[in-house]
């Protein structure tokens, strides 16, 4: 019986970036070919379904096969296996590494360990990711870790040299390897409004003024390790509420600066605290900014205040991070 066949030969591998983002979410072949045809495949490329099965599964085993590769993203340049040019390899490495923010959130902070893969499966449930895709993101997150967690230098530089991703991305992946090492506490209830965008932020503060790398670029864990020496000096800002008359003459300073600038001055005046009591009486954003402001600089107009270096240094940050994690 005579058949006919038609062959294709090249030296460049065929890389659909659809087709590579279903992969990557966590989709089977079968609901990949759904969502394609759905998405008007057939029609775009004039094929009957057998056709869009084929090509689709023939894609995912060439991604399959790029895995390996792909987390070890320098050695993508370097092999011989595909021939695939610079520009797609970059995209190739920069979509495998992105992550969703809402997955992200769910492990912020945890111990990037077996024991936190176990929750994957109540994870890929609440946020509606599919089971692989957690796990893929997963172990990006622990590959990163383990790779940076004792290097030299500074975090986001050395994410991106071994990498190979994005700055933007770079320093998410950051955010992700500061919290991991320093278990801050980010799952309690009243935390729960807060996105992985904003601790991401808050992060960036905290290594970029608070960590070891902040005040000597030649340290090691430089961008990992909150400052030692600057978390002890922090107990001699403790002034600032322990003794009375310095308390009430900054609580002046602060009121004379506000009054008649802002709506909530009786509630400001009545607490000194931050965000919690500022929402409950619904601060506007730029009520907040200002107190915050005169609150960080009169205190240089205390004359019996003797710790200004360390003061500037923590409120700096502070300010950044209320700011933004006020919002609802």
């Amino acid at each position: 019986m005579a058949m006919e066949l038609d062959v294709f030969v090249g030296n460049t591998t065929v890389l659909d970036e659809d087709v590579y983002q279903l992969w990557l979410d966590g989709h089977s072949v079968t609901d990949a070919v759904r969502i394609r045809m759905e998405a008007g495949a057939l029609q775009e490329r004039e094929a009957n379904a057998e056709v869009l099965h084929s090509d689709t599964m023939d894609q995912f085993r060439t991604f399959q096969m790029c895995e390996r590769l792909l987390q070890s993203p320098s050695k993508v340049a370097n092999q011989l296996l595909f021939q695939i040019p610079p520009h797609r390899q970059t995209m190739l490495i920069e979509r495998y590494y992105v992550f969703d923010s809402s997955f992200a959130r769910e492990v912020l902070g945890k111990k990037l360990s077996k024991g936190t893969k176990k929750d994957l499966d109540d994870i890929s449930s609440k946020t509606g990711i599919a089971l692989k895709s957690c796990r893929r993101q997963f172990d990006n997150f622990k590959r990163v870790f383990k790779v940076v967690e004792e290097l030299k230098g500074p975090l986001v530089e050395n994410i991106q040299r071994h990498f190979l991703l994005s700055d933007v991305l770079a320093r998410d992946y950051a955010a992700i390897v500061f919290f991991a090492n320093s278990r801050f506490e980010t799952g309690k209830r009243k935390l729960q409004y807060l996105s992985f965008q904003d601790f991401a932020f808050c992060a960036g503060q905290l290594i970029s003024y608070w960590t070891v790398g902040a005040v000597d670029s030649v340290m090691e864990d430089m961008d990992v390790d909150l400052e030692k020496e600057f978390l002890h000096d922090l107990k001699d800002l403790k002034v600032l509420v322990t003794d009375k008359d310095m308390l009430d003459q900054h609580k002046s300073l602060v009121c004379a600066q506000l009054r008649g600038k802002i709506k909530v001055f009786s509630e400001m005046e009545a607490n000194f605290k931050f965000i919690e009591p500022c929402r409950s009486d619904k601060w506007t954003i730029g009520d907040l900014r200002l107190f915050l402001t005169h609150y960080s600089t009169t205190v240089h107009t205390l004359e019996a205040f003797r710790h200004l270096v360390i003061w500037d240094r923590y409120m700096g940050v502070i300010k950044s991070c209320i700011l933004k994690m006020y919002h609802d």
